[in-house]
């Protein structure tokens, strides 16, 4: 960590992201760090900053000598890449915020910082405002790191909430989410769960030095959670969230997916509402801690670059112990998991694939089960994601072979259930 150095900043967008910081920063003199530069594609659309500030050519940034942090704020993941190696390349430090773009190119990325020296820090990639991925980096050592639960996108969380608290249905509620903006007008990335999946690709780096993509994950959204699934949830005092969830195995594997869940009222994630996010981490000796905050928005998300950019007057950067190590973490997929499907025609599910099944309703409409199947039975599968069906994952969910013997002897033999 050297002293502190003078900060010029080249700045690739003025979304609702680049925009905040760069009022942000107006209102931070003593960070030393001023915007020389902002890079966008369309120079004659009117903004709230002066003209000369902006340029559509890209090198004006990148080789310009004076400098020396390129902060990456677009939305698309390909460019992204391109100016986040190129700068790197060229001895300047990079913040960025495009998860997409991050969790595509991590393993690349992580090299790129390591040939040339320089730091790339996304502190707002993931859960915007919530110091969560320098926690997890600095704080939390690989052992004792029992397991992480989070709720990580806001728009989703903005939906389950209005379809729980306001009795909406799914499209009704996403209408609402889309009128305040806290979902895109196209909004397949979060609901069907994408954009959760590629911040659970970086928190899983961070967390255990596990590096994965999201087509190796088993991941959904929210496109099936319907009313039958909501009135269950409330009968049971629970309310349903997306949560993407990791925990070390007695084997020292480690467990991990992104699925929606029941939460129970004892849960810290209950209590994470509309366009919140919350991190549970639960290490050896320091029991659980919360975090909580905004996961969108232009200042919160502007406050995590912020945060960055403020490390790097030190020479702050991410060091990845957690994938030096000599034991490196590896991902299971030898375990089960207690889930809840509600369906229309039991025809689709396959019920050879559950180990037991432990409560049987029928409906009218639809009916449901809940009961125990292995993680590879999902995995790479989707029949729970076609003909109408619905998969939550009950709470206590994780259930490793060790105690699946006592469970068998509990369960109700499946050939025995009658329909």
């Amino acid at each position: 960590m050297g002293s502190e150095k003078t900060l010029v900043i080249g700045m690739f967008g003025f979304g609702v992201v680049g925009e905040g910081l760069y009022k942000v920063l107006k209102q931070t003199p003593s960070l030393k760090a001023s915007i020389k530069k902002v890079c966008i594609k369309n120079t004659s659309k009117k903004r709230n900053a002066p003209a000369s500030l902006f340029t559509s050519e890209k090198n004006d940034l990148l080789f310009d000598p004076e400098i020396n942090v390129i902060v990456e704020v677009i939305n698309d993941s390909v460019a992204g890449y391109e100016i986040v190696t190129t700068a790197l390349k060229n001895g300047k430090d990079v913040v960025s915020a495009s998860k997409k773009m991050l969790s595509e190119h991590l393993p690349e990325l992580i090299e790129l910082q390591h040939t040339t020296g320089r730091s790339l820090l996304y502190e707002a990639s993931a859960c915007a405002s919530i110091p969560v991925i320098r926690n997890l980096e600095e704080y939390y050592d690989n052992d004792l790191l029992h397991s992480i639960k989070a709720i990580v996108n806001g728009s989703t969380n903005f939906i389950l909430t209005k379809m729980f608290e306001e009795k909406l249905n799914f499209k009704e509620a996403l209408l609402l989410a889309q009128q305040l903006g806290f979902a895109e007008t196209d909004p397949t990335l979060d609901i069907e769960g994408y954009d959760a999946a590629n911040k659970w690709v970086l928190l899983l780096a961070h967390s255990y030095g596990i590096i994965t993509t999201i087509d190796k994950m088993l991941f959904n959204g929210i496109t099936q959670i319907n009313e039958l699934d909501a009135k269950v949830a409330q009968s049971r005092n629970q309310s349903i969230k997306l949560v993407a969830q990791a925990k070390k195995l007695q084997n020292g594997t480690v467990a991990s997916f992104l699925l929606p869940q029941f939460v129970d009222h004892a849960d810290q994630l209950y209590f994470v509402k509309n366009e919140y996010n919350g991190v549970v981490i639960e290490s050896g000796f320091a029991d659980k801690q919360f975090f909580y905050g905004k996961g969108a928005g232009s200042f919160p998300t502007a406050s995590a670059v912020l945060s960055d950019i403020a490390a790097l007057r030190y020479g702050y950067r991410y060091e990845y112990k957690k994938l030096k190590q000599q034991v490196p973490s590896t991902l299971s997929d030898d375990f089960h998991l207690r889930i809840y499907i509600s369906f229309e025609d039991l025809a689709n599910i396959p019920k050879e694939e559950f180990t037991s099944i432990e409560e049987w309703h029928s409906g009218n409409e639809r009916s449901y089960l809940i009961g125990t199947i292995p993680f590879k039975s999902l995995l790479h599968k989707d029949w729970w994601k076609t003909n109408n069906t619905s998969l939550v994952l009950m709470p206590d969910n994780i259930i490793e072979n060790t105690a699946l013997t006592e469970l068998k002897k509990m369960s109700l033999s499946l050939a025995g259930l009658t329909v």
